[in-house]
């Protein structure tokens, strides 16, 4: 008996055991670059039996380096990872069977520095990534554009158009833009300022992230723009020297109204660059430098204005621009040991902008003269960003806590001075503008990896301070509200906290995040200006995403997206100083001014094979207190004010397509289209400024869209071609239309065989064609213009890698 009983103890043991033993194994891990510790995305990974070398499965490592392989019975196998340009690596793995999930340590495989030094080009990565929540693009890679500035690259990105120096997103300009994953007022805060006299030479590729998770600033209805600087990731010094020029309006689309100075033709463009970088053991350091100097004919617009009075008015608006744009960037990072990173940079830019400009003024034609504005703006902005980030990494692979603080100070000293020339008299007047920027911005972030995906959190604080004082000096018989100068400070406060939980099997993935932000926005006005009172406002709201992702197989997949995001009006619309830049068109900013909420949904659908993909999307945005700029007379005079207001519900529905195709080695196509109905419903707003007066506009609807082709060639000896052909269909504007546009770039690249030395030669709008016209209607006025501005460029360079 007491053996009996002993039996049937070990026989419920050893069921007990047999029971619990997984038949199945999920394994995860990370893998890394053995020198410089940094993970590597698009990994090979296979898993073979060890006894016979067959294969199990396999995957490819996500953006952050880290794979899973799902369905592993328990055993004996080897891991075998390969990726170009690195060394082929293969170690052996035990799978037990007392655990579900197998996290191993993390992987690490070694460069082969002699193929690389052999080979010029050895892949390219689909441009949207596997989550479809951004694409990314290599500026190099953008021959047509390179040697040009970071908004010209921009204008042949899929879904980016470019209207009046601002960059859309399928059809909206409420976008945020990123430098290395943060904002600066190099770019500007919530706005785009400084793109167009960014250098692309310094810039290693732009993301454009359509579906932000809850990690990112809320701010940016329409998505996210981040520019990656280059960073060199191989040992020892190396770096990359370049030189480009070209020339600009070498031909004149319209000539000048009489009595007027000429317009720049023929206009010079140099851009020099330098890069730098030292990687030794615990140590990299780097230096990215760029001179850019350009003269531009920055505007050229010719308007015809119509009063319900029976006036007309015919004007032009030419401005010449010489602008000087210097920028540097420098850092080290330092790792302690193979868990612990210090990275401490600096970014330091100064640009100097000289606009020559004329304006005159007829009435019925152009033997009547009864106004010639001349102006001088001379503009000084100074950026000066310094960074501190520390990153943590644990024991288990994809832990990772991440640290930063980061302070930038932006200063914009204006002088601008012009000459109100009439029949009888001459007024010289003269205005200057003094802004000071201080930004603290401090974040933590923290990542757990889980059985099945990760979870983020983290939290920002950000503090940010500009008082501005306009002092105005007005001359005889002088236009300007002298009394409307003054000082003002803007004080913005902006705490924030998000979760986000990831989720991933074999066939479905989901993302669910959320940020709760609470805004303080502070606005002391002189207390003596004439119109506008200090004003301010405040809130907490949450802001949620969602993704959910069916992958059919591992060809074709689908995603939902929702996002809330918010625009908040940055200090420049809510600025209270009338902008003199049009003497008959004025710009005012809007104290009263408030946020703008906006609601995102996406359904996308990506299907890739071996030489190619397809993607395309579905989307829909609605917004409350749609922000826009509002254009109204006041007491029978013609002078137009421009005052930003809240003009309440707007929608934006459209379907984005995505074609890729490389249907031979020397021949790549990429097509894009963008089809989008913009409508803004019907609103009554006050106008204060110059006295109150009341604007009602009834709904305005458009179906709009763009379309975007770009072939690439490799031809023999190294050549390399690309032509990009952009068509630009009619859409809405505040109070009007923008008619459609179109343009023809081309671009040539040749690499020497030493895969070193390189030079290219491109031109942009080679038919000349891109041209903006514009219809506004006001209450009792109408205007349709057409500027004739720059586009027409041709640039030749030449960079060699060290």
């Amino acid at each position: 008996m007491r053996l009996k009983l002993i039996l049937s103890i070990l026989f419920i043991f050893i069921t007990g055991i047999t029971i619990a033993q997984n038949t199945s194994v999920t394994v995860s891990g990370t893998v890394k670059d053995s020198t410089t510790k940094v993970n590597l995305p698009f990994v090979n990974v296979q898993l073979k039996n060890a006894a016979d070398a067959s294969f199990v499965t396999g995957t490819v490592s996500n953006d952050a380096g880290l794979f899973t392989l799902t369905n592993v019975k328990p055993g004996n196998y080897s891991i075998e990872l390969s990726y170009v340009g690195y060394i082929a690596k293969k170690q052996s793995l035990f799978i037990g069977s007392s655990t579900q999930f197998l996290n191993i340590p993390a992987i690490e495989i070694q460069e082969n520095k002699q193929l690389l030094g052999e080979v010029v080009v050895t892949a390219q990565a689909e441009d949207v990534s596997s989550k479809m929540d951004k694409k990314s693009f290599s500026v190099d890679d953008n021959i047509s554009q390179k040697g040009g500035s970071v908004l010209q690259a921009m204008q042949n990105l899929p879904g980016v158009t470019v209207q009046d120096g601002k960059v859309n997103l399928r059809g909206s300009d409420k976008i945020v833009v990123l430098i290395d994953g943060k904002q600066s007022a190099l770019t500007g805060f919530g706005s785009q300022t400084g793109l167009d006299n960014l250098p692309a030479s310094a810039i290693d590729r732009i993301e454009i992230i359509n579906n932000p998770s809850a990690k990112y600033d809320a701010n940016g209805n329409a998505g996210i723009i981040n520019i990656i600087y280059k960073k060199e990731k191989q040992e020892g010094f190396n770096g990359k020297l370049g030189l480009a020029s070209g020339l600009g309006a070498l031909w004149e689309k319209r000539a000048n109204y009489p009595t007027i100075r000429p317009q720049y033709q023929a206009t010079p463009k140099v851009n020099p660059s330098l890069s730098l970088n030292y990687r030794k053991n615990k140590v990299n350091l780097f230096f990215n430098g760029d001179y850019l100097y350009t003269e531009t004919l920055n505007k050229n617009e010719f308007v015809e204005r119509t009063y319900d009075n029976g006036d007309i008015v015919f004007q032009q608006l030419k401005r010449n621009r010489n602008t000087t744009f210097i920028t540097t960037k420098a850092g080290l990072d330092y790792n302690l040991d193979d868990n612990n990173l210090f990275t401490v940079s600096g970014l330091f830019g100064t640009e100097k902008i000289i606009d020559n400009g004329d304006q005159p003024f007829f009435e019925d034609n152009l033997n009547n003269r009864y106004r010639l504005w001349q102006f001088l703006e001379d503009e000084l902005k100074t950026t000066v960003v310094g960074s501190v980030i520390y990153q943590h990494k644990f024991k288990e692979p994809g832990k990772v806590l991440n640290a930063g603080f980061n302070y930038t100070f932006h200063r914009e000293d204006e002088q601008y001075f012009f000459d109100n020339i009439l029949p009888t008299t001459t007024g010289r007047d003269a205005f200057k503008l003094l802004s000071d920027e201080s930004v603290y911005d401090f974040n933590l972030d923290y990542i757990q990896p889980l059985k099945y995906g990760r979870f983020e959190t983290g939290l920002k604080f950000r503090r940010r301070n500009i008082p501005t004082n306009m002092q105005f000096f007005p001359g005889v018989n002088s236009p300007i509200d002298a009394d409307a100068g003054g000082a003002a400070t803007y004080s913005e406060t902006i705490p924030a906290v998000y979760g986000t939980y990831i989720f991933e099997t074999q066939k479905y993935e989901a993302e669910v995040g959320l940020r709760v932000e609470y805004f303080n926005l502070d606005y002391f006005v002189n207390p003596d200006h004439p119109t506008y009172k200090s004003d301010g406002n405040s809130y907490t709201q949450p802001f949620p995403n969602l993704r959910l992702a069916y992958k059919i197989n591992d060809a074709n997949k689908i995603s939902v997206f929702y996002n809330r995001r918010v625009d908040r009006p940055n200090e420049v619309d809510i600025r209270i100083f009338p902008k003199y830049d049009d003497a008959e068109i004025i710009k005012v900013g809007n104290p009263a001014l408030r946020p703008q909420f906006t609601n995102s949904l996406e359904l996308g659908f990506k299907t890739s094979w071996t030489k190619g993909y397809f993607y395309s999307a579905a989307y829909h945005r609605f917004a409350n207190g749609t922000i826009t700029r509002i254009g109204s007379t006041v007491g029978g005079s013609n002078i137009i004010y421009n005052i930003f207001q809240n003009a309440g519900k707007s929608y934006n529905s459209g379907l984005e397509v995505v074609f890729s195709q490389k249907p031979s080695f020397w021949y790549d196509l990429n097509v894009n289209v963008n089809v989008y109905r913009n409508q803004i419903n019907a609103f009554t707003v006050q106008n204060l400024y110059p006295t109150p007066n009341t604007f009602s506009a009834g709904q305005d609807d458009i179906i709009s869209g763009n379309v975007k082709l770009n072939q690439s060639f490799k031809m023999k000896n190294n050549f390399d071609t690309q032509l990009t052909a952009t068509y630009l269909a009619a859409d809405i504007i505040p109070q009007g239309k923008i008619g459609a546009r179109f343009s023809l770039d081309l671009g040539l690249k040749k690499g020497l065989k030493n895969g070193k030395d390189e030079f290219f030669l491109n031109a942009t709008d080679i038919l000349n064609t891109m041209v903006i016209n514009r219809e506004i209607f006001g209450s009792d006025f109408k205007y349709t213009s057409k500027d004739y501005y720059e586009t027409q460029v041709i640039r030749l360079g030449y960079s060699r890698k060290f």
